[in-house]
């Protein structure tokens, strides 16, 4: 019998604990058992506060510090953005330097998806991994050059935003790359050295 009652006694609590007092109000904060962090100890900002001696919660930068990629002088070249619209051309200066930074950048962060060649047929594609860009489409080769750095820096549908794993110079240098591919796979006749154009000439004969 004293079993039984210590069963109903902790039966009751576990409703008590579990369904609480439904309906009662009370001036009082209520009862939490796991309150996860909702209420706690912190700085707020704009907040005062009497431990400095500034009155102010929210602390200064230290001296010196600068904002991390945000050249005032140049909101392009950390932004892909003139105006109100993307802009075309490239901030940096392009030398076979800068398309080999580009390329291996290229190869790390974008080829997994987007192939090595830029074709959307990189090896994440064979685990269901639907519709990846193809660079050599022609809404792909028409867009600016700015929309393609914002979309390196801050990602676009499935795909994640590199601008905190690549410096600006690094992104710009991806997008010099990605124009590198679509020229070599797209490039005009006329453009052509002259042996090229030969080999293409007898191929149309045959």
């Amino acid at each position: 019998m004293r079993y039984f009652f210590y069963i109903c006694f902790l039966l009751v609590i576990t409703v008590i604990a579990t369904a609480g007092l439904r309906g009662w109000k009370s001036p009082k904060p209520p009862l939490e058992i796991f309150p996860d962090m909702v209420r706690q100890l912190k700085v707020k900002e704009q907040a005062y506060s009497i431990f400095f001696p500034d009155g102010m919660a929210a602390r200064m930068p230290v001296s010196g510090t600068v904002c991390w990629e945000e050249p005032v002088e140049n909101p392009y070249l950390s932004t892909g953005i003139i105006g109100e619209q993307w802009g075309e051309g490239f901030p940096i200066a392009l030398s076979i330097d800068t398309l080999k930074k580009g390329k291996e950048n290229f190869e790390i962060y974008c080829s997994a998806c987007h192939g090595l060649a830029g074709y959307g047929n990189g090896i994440a594609t064979r685990f269901n991994l639907f519709g990846v860009p193809n660079y050599h489409q022609d809404h792909t080769r028409e867009l600016p050059d700015g929309q393609i750095f914002y979309i390196i820096s801050h990602g676009q549908g499935m795909m994640l935003g590199y601008g905190a794993n690549l410096s600006v110079e690094e992104r710009w240098a991806i997008v010099a790359y990605i124009r590198a591919l679509q020229k070599s796979q797209n490039v005009p006749f006329d453009l052509l050295p002259e042996e090229k154009k030969q080999i293409l000439k007898e191929i149309q004969h045959e």
